[in-house]
């Protein structure tokens, strides 16, 4: 019991004995916004080297680190790489899977053949490593072969391994699965007489299930995930995983992104299969990097910006390779990527790869009607983040609250209260205008429960200024 407007937990309303008792109320303490800290967790394969067991969440701090994680080369090093370069800052965690048993691990091959009649330079490209040895002027394609192979197989970061066999190198994806087929690989030579030809990576089938992945981090409350495959079949997981973390029940809100380096066409029809509102997918035409290598540059580049509501457009994402001038989307491509679900990459000046507008892949209802609600990836961020600030607030204000009267009124000051802050620093807008809206009211079934109605207008980015100019004479 309690006096009318004072009620206290730790002093009982039955003392006898005289004296002056005081306790300490911290319900009232934070008046202040929530801060906005976005962790990162990148999901990848690993190599039997590496010293982290499949499925056991680690966070990461280095290149190094990484390597001996997960084993230098595999698809979890280079995507805790990627994400590094692209944000040393990111809080950043990492959990590794095991291929596929059954899986095949993709294979190309360099083959080398002619006579030598002076020397040179032979040259590997694998993905945007480069591989050189000296071509002495009497050697044979064999010998070039070795050496070659010998190269290939020292750069231990490398996402593949190489054999030769009288001047054909074999090179094999470190990991099994249809994501080696993405390895992108050219060869060149500056040695008169040598010639060089190369058959790209291919038959790589069964990437791994990441659905223990998904178990293993769904209580850990991270707020980007980021894949290292973009098929319909992992994009479907990470949407029914990103649902159920995100539900009003769990409310661990997250956002999930994918990379993609393959064609307009291809990246707009995945992203119409995936058609969700929390899951954003970069295109970067023609990159020689991993789709996983993307997609975790990107989500790094996402986590440096805390205010939900702000637009990230021109962010660099740094690491990721320029891409050649023919391979750049034009203005109508980059068009019809937005208006299809995919994020576009360009190339800014000065050689930074930079974000166009990060988009989610949501385009229409469950009708099939056109619905850009949650087209931009900031519009999810500010509703994840309102969610956040006002079920903090009222933890904090109504930890052991009795429901009377009184308290819908109490309640709802609160909710404006985090409201006009919000307002304040421009997250949502109109709060004023839309005050009635707000209504808190008991359940009609539930004598314990308090319902409540929370309009919340947010803060658009501005994305596109149009201007008339009037000639006058």
């Amino acid at each position: 019991m309690a006096s009318p407007n004072i009620s206290f937990d730790q002093i009982p309303a039955s003392i006898r004995k005289p004296g002056k008792y005081f306790e300490f109320n911290t319900k009232l303490a934070v008046r202040t916004l929530p801060s906005n800290l976005q962790r990162v967790v990148l999901i990848g394969q690993r190599l039997t080297a590496g010293s982290v067991p499949a499925l056991m969440p680690v966070d990461v701090f280095s290149d190094e680190q990484a390597a001996t994680n997960f084993g230098a080369g595999s698809i979890a090093h280079l995507m805790a790489r990627a994400a590094i370069t692209a944000n040393p800052y990111a809080p950043l965690t990492v959990i590794a899977v095991d291929d596929h048993a059954e899986g095949i691990a993709a294979t190309g091959t360099i083959t080398l053949a002619g006579a030598v009649t002076s020397m040179g330079i032979a040259t590997a490209y694998i993905c945007d490593e480069r591989v050189d040895v000296v071509v002495d002027s009497d050697a044979t394609p064999t010998a070039v072969a070795t050496a070659l192979t010998a190269a290939v197989n020292a750069a231990q970061d490398l996402p593949v391994t190489a054999t030769n066999a009288a001047g054909v190198i074999t090179l094999k994806a470190r990991h099994k699965g249809a994501a080696g087929n993405g390895i992108v690989v050219s060869a060149s030579t500056t040695a008169k007489g040598l010639t060089v030809s190369v058959s790209g990576m291919s038959a790589g089938d069964l990437d791994p299930d990441l659905a223990p992945a998904f178990a293993a981090i769904f209580a850990a409350g991270y707020n980007l995930v980021a894949l290292p495959f973009t098929t319909a079949e992992s994009l479907g997981a990470l949407r029914t995983h990103l649902e159920a973390v995100g539900s009003p029940m769990e409310q661990r809100d997250a956002l999930g992104f994918a990379g993609w380096p393959g064609t307009l066409a291809a990246g707009g029809t995945l992203a119409d299969d995936v058609n969700s509102g929390l899951i954003s997918i970069a295109w970067h035409n023609d990159s020689v990097r991993s789709a996983g290598e993307i997609a975790a540059g990107y989500a790094a580049v996402v986590s440096s910006e805390e205010d939900p509501a702000r637009p990230l457009n021109t962010l660099e994402i740094k690491g990721l390779d320029v891409t050649p001038v023919t391979s750049r989307p034009g203005r109508v491509e980059q068009e019809n990527g937005l208006n299809n679900g995919l994020t576009p990459l360009e190339v800014g000046p000065g050689n930074r790869v930079q974000i166009v507008r990060a988009i989610t892949t949501y385009t229409q209802d469950a009708q099939g009607v056109a619905d850009i609600s949650l087209l931009d990836l900031t519009t999810m961020r500010t509703l994840h983040y309102a969610r956040k600030a006002l079920r903090e607030r009222i933890a904090l204000r109504f930890p052991r609250e009795k429901l009377s009267s009184r308290t819908p009124k109490k309640v709802r000051s609160e909710i404006l209260d985090v409201l006009y802050k919000m307002e304040e620093l421009e997250i949502v807008e109109e709060v004023a205008a839309n005050a009635d809206g707000v209504v808190v009211e008991r359940d009609s079934q539930d004598p314990n429960r308090l319902d409540a109605k929370i309009p919340v207008d947010v803060v658009n980015g501005l994305h596109v200024f149009a201007g008339r100019i009037d000639l006058l004479l």
